[in-house]
């Protein structure tokens, strides 16, 4: 299946599948200015194949992301989601609505990829998350991956 042609519910499906992760102690390694942590992940029926990475600048706390890619047969691949941090703004392509200097969510879109933007063009403001760990546990919980422990930001009292 052509990833221009994913519709929400497929994406939906594929978020959702579980998911285990083979490499949970996945060592960093330095990429230019970031450090940077690379899992397998394979669907627990072991059809889909799944890659998820954490990336943290060196230099900007805020600046980090943890994503999560779809590796298709075709050999395409395709992010379904990706927490950022708080380190840079965004606008997304299509409603040209724009922030600043907020962790946010992309979340692949079938409008995004119909139109040959960006899978993961589409964001959200968030307030899940304030760490790259805490970014980490969300995709880990909204995308069902087992087999990594990860846990959650500490909440924030104000």
């Amino acid at each position: 299946m052509a990833s221009d042609a994913l519709t929400d519910e497929q994406i939906a499906a594929l978020v959702a599948m579980p998911k285990r992760v083979e490499n949970p102690n996945a060592k960093p390694r330095s990429e230019g200015q970031h450090s940077r942590r690379d899992f397998r992940v394979v669907s627990t029926d072991g059809v889909q194949e799944f890659a998820l990475f954490t990336r943290q600048s060196l230099l900007l706390p805020q600046g980090f992301s943890a994503g999560l890619r779809w590796l298709a047969k075709s050999g395409e691949s395709v992010m379904l989601m990706r927490c950022n941090g708080s380190d840079h703004p965004h606008t997304n392509g299509i409603e040209r609505d724009r922030f600043e200097l907020v962790y946010h969510i992309h979340q692949a879109t079938e409008r995004y990829l119909a139109v040959g933007k960006k899978s993961e063009g589409y964001a959200q403001p968030t307030r899940e998350y304030r760490t790259l760990n805490g970014a980490l546990h969300h995709i880990v919980c909204q995308c069902s991956i087992a087999g990594l422990k990860t846990e959650p930001d500490e909440p924030d009292l104000f």
